[in-house]
């Protein structure tokens, strides 16, 4: 990942890193290096190296591409799922199939309607309550938004985001979208995955694309929420990695991305963090900090034996999804997120013992919400009540959010009685 934050390395630094330099050419360089201290070096320096990529380039056996955007073939993937198993999300591949996952289908832009809470049907929903408009703003999976005076009736789907020329816009859709409210300004989290561009080819296992979450911004929370990274369609986590599901937290006078390493890519998934810098435009952080794994929640389980399978394969490996930063009303620092486990789907939570971002992160032993429920988020209402809204499938059925009455004046966190808006 190349983070504008860095001062320039120079051509040198390019390629070295890239080992595109033969061992005698960097002992040259460095020679050359001693020499040279003034502006000349730079245009020397520059031809030299030109010369050398133009002899290494004889070799056939040498590909010289862009750091990080190496061509990535697909290959095989985990064995398929069994006819009848649990299976999240995707297709069930046909035997010998090793070709790009499929992109999700377009669909019609639907026309906003007022819709009851208890009709809505998404994953991953987030609601943020602006004061100024006196409105509850509700984001999911989907990247649509939905409005509410009242937390029973809403009006959406409205398109608030404008990705043209991105290679978002390839991706569509937008999954784990979240609202929040820096400063003046309002910004948009949300994960793209373009399959037609992979990152990495895990052999037996997944063909892992470019998965970010990547951020808007814009003037009202109605949007609309535009690209203003230092680079259009920048990655503000590595690009080799596979990110999804990145939320906002601020912590002394800094703003963090936390989000999620996919397990899918790395087996135990974990949570990670970056600072940004601060008008959210570029990643000041070298390298993600990883929080925690997966699999040091004891309620986690490895999905095949759970009897689990993802994009219809059978494959192994331990789930981290969805944070949420909170604190207790005693300053406890904690984070929501999920998994899989028994009841498939489950809410987890773990405290800071150092009540920062840095941890250590001591993972409550038992769900805060099992049953086929996750990826919840609180928020308070404007008459100041702390609720947990969280999506729930009953059996084989579609996800619908859910409202939980959530107590926090205590050191942890206690799950109250559903909550049915009036």
């Amino acid at each position: 990942m190349a983070n504008s934050a860095n001062a320039p390395k120079g051509i040198f630094h390019t390629f070295i890193t890239a080992g595109a330099l033969p061992p005698l050419t960097l002992q040259l360089y460095s020679h050359m290096k001693t020499l040279l201290k003034n502006t000349l070096y730079i245009s020397v320096a520059a031809l030299f190296v030109g010369a050398a990529l133009s002899t290494s380039c004889t070799n056939p056996t040498t590909t010289q591409t862009a750091p990080g955007n190496e061509v990535v073939l697909p290959g095989e993937q985990a064995p398929r799922a069994d006819v009848g198993q649990n299976n999240f999300g995707g297709f069930i591949p046909a035997p010998g199939d090793t070709a790009r996952p499929r992109p999700r289908p377009r669909f019609e832009e639907p026309k906003p309607s007022d819709i009851a809470f208890e009709d809505l049907r998404m994953s991953d929903p987030y609601i943020y309550p602006d004061p100024t408009t006196g409105t509850y703003y509700l984001t999911s999976s989907g990247g649509r938004m939905y409005r509410s005076r009242d937390l029973k009736t809403w009006n959406g789907p409205h398109n608030i985001i404008d990705i043209k020329g991105l290679w978002l816009e390839k991706a569509g859709f937008a999954a784990a979208a979240e609202i929040h409210k820096i400063g003046d300004k309002y910004y948009y989290a949300g994960t793209w995955s373009d399959h037609s561009d992979l990152i990495e080819q895990v052999p037996r296992r997944y063909n892992v694309p470019h998965n970010q979450t990547y951020l808007l911004r814009a003037d009202s929370p109605e949007g609309p929420f535009t690209s203003f990274a230092i680079e259009p369609g920048y990655d503000y986590q590595p690009r080799k990695w596979d990110c999804i599901d990145g939320t906002l937290y601020e912590e002394n006078g800094k703003i963090y991305m936390i989000f999620v390493h996919e397990w899918t890519q790395i087996i135990d998934g974990t949570m990670d963090y970056i600072e940004l810098a601060p008008d959210l435009s570029y990643t000041l952080s070298e390298h993600p900090v990883t929080l925690f794994r997966a699999s040091e929640n004891p309620a986690v389980k490895e999905m095949n034996a759970n009897g689990e399978a993802t994009f219809g394969m059978k494959m192994p490996g331990w789930v981290t999804d969805g944070p949420q930063m909170f604190r207790t009303d005693t300053g406890r620092l904690g984070m929501l997120w999920s998994s899989w486990g028994e009841g498939r789907y489950i809410q987890c939570v773990c405290y800071s013992e150092s009540g920062t971002i840095d941890g250590p992160w001591v993972q409550e032993p038992e769900p805060f919400l099992a049953n086929n429920s996750g990826h919840g988020m609180l928020f308070t209402t404007f008459e100041g009540k702390l609720l947990y809204v969280v999506h729930h499938s009953e059996g084989k059925g579609p996800r619908k959010p859910q409202f939980w009455e959530v107590d926090k004046s205590g050191d942890k966190l206690v799950l109250g009685s559903r909550y049915y808006p009036k």
